[in-house]
């Protein structure tokens, strides 16, 4: 676990999530996480898929502890975070369903009791949640300073995304979010596509979208993750690479991104339920 303490900084924390699997969502969020530590942040990520852990093997890293030691009270938060890359650190996820809905009070206050030894070690949390609008999905995301939703031109892409932006409006009160569009052709398509979830979301329910930032379709990505590689670090000059160096810059460009909630422990203690 990375040990440059800062009492002075507040890790930002950012849920990348999605209406429907099979947009790309761990692949950016490692990239993402490698161009945020170039710009000179330390980053933890969470593995918030506790069914479909892979962010691991998205770094070429075995794990064999993971959040769900944690969550049963085996093991201790700081002996599952794991080292994946310079200033990269990973609490891995679950391989098998554990609900934090199961938690009793004492694992959940044990667990704030860990966190908050985290608080001022990292600049940046991203939290790679699993798709829909599972309940554990949507404590993440409510719990996040800044919910980005990742979206495809798959029409049931953009109709999911609506729906996970329609229940975190209406059931946790949301009211801001950020769009990544993946797999499109070029800025056009995707403008297109941030307006067309835009205008229906700002039309029928009282939120606001802001728009992140794209990935164009690219080979070198898909052969990246095919060899179990981040396109950032095996292809550093492809259009891909390039664009998610553009959203780390965009990201990191949000001044006000943890003005209207507190930092790590706030996040946990959001996710837990624990006042």
């Amino acid at each position: 676990m990375s040990s440059m303490y800062n009492k002075t900084r507040v890790t930002k924390t950012i849920s990348l999530t999605s209406g429907k699997g099979g947009v790309g969502k761990s692949t950016i969020a490692a990239n993402l996480a490698l161009h945020l530590t170039k710009l000179g942040n330390r980053v933890l990520m969470l593995d918030g898929d506790f069914g479909m852990a892979n962010l691991d093997i998205m770094f070429g890293v075995n794990t064999r502890d993971s959040i769900e030691s944690v969550l049963l009270g085996q093991k201790e938060l700081k002996d599952v975070i794991c080292n994946v890359g310079e200033n990269i650190d990973l609490i891995p996820g679950g391989s098998g369903v554990y609900s934090l809905n199961r938690m009793s009070m004492f694992q959940k206050r044990f667990l704030m009791d860990q966190v908050s030894k985290l608080e001022g070690v990292y600049d940046y949390m991203l939290i790679d949640t699993a798709p829909g609008i599972d309940d554990d999905v949507l404590y993440l995301n409510s719990a996040a300073n800044e919910v980005s939703i990742i979206l495809t031109p798959d029409p049931s892409s953009v109709l999911d995304s609506y729906a996970l932006i329609k229940v975190l409006n209406q059931k946790y009160k949301e009211v801001n979010f950020s769009i990544i569009t993946n797999l499109v052709k070029d800025k056009n398509e995707s403008i297109r596509l941030f307006r067309a979830i835009s205008d229906m979301a700002e039309e029928k329910l009282c939120v606001h979208l802001k728009y992140l930032g794209y990935i164009p379709t690219d080979t070198n990505l898909r052969n990246a993750v095919k060899s179990r590689q981040l396109v950032s670090l095996s292809n550093p000059r492809s259009p891909s690479s390039f664009a998610i160096k553009n959203l780390a810059q965009n990201m990191s460009s949000i001044n006000n991104i943890s003005e209207s909630k507190g930092g790590m422990q706030f996040f946990w203690g959001q996710m837990l339920n624990v006042a």
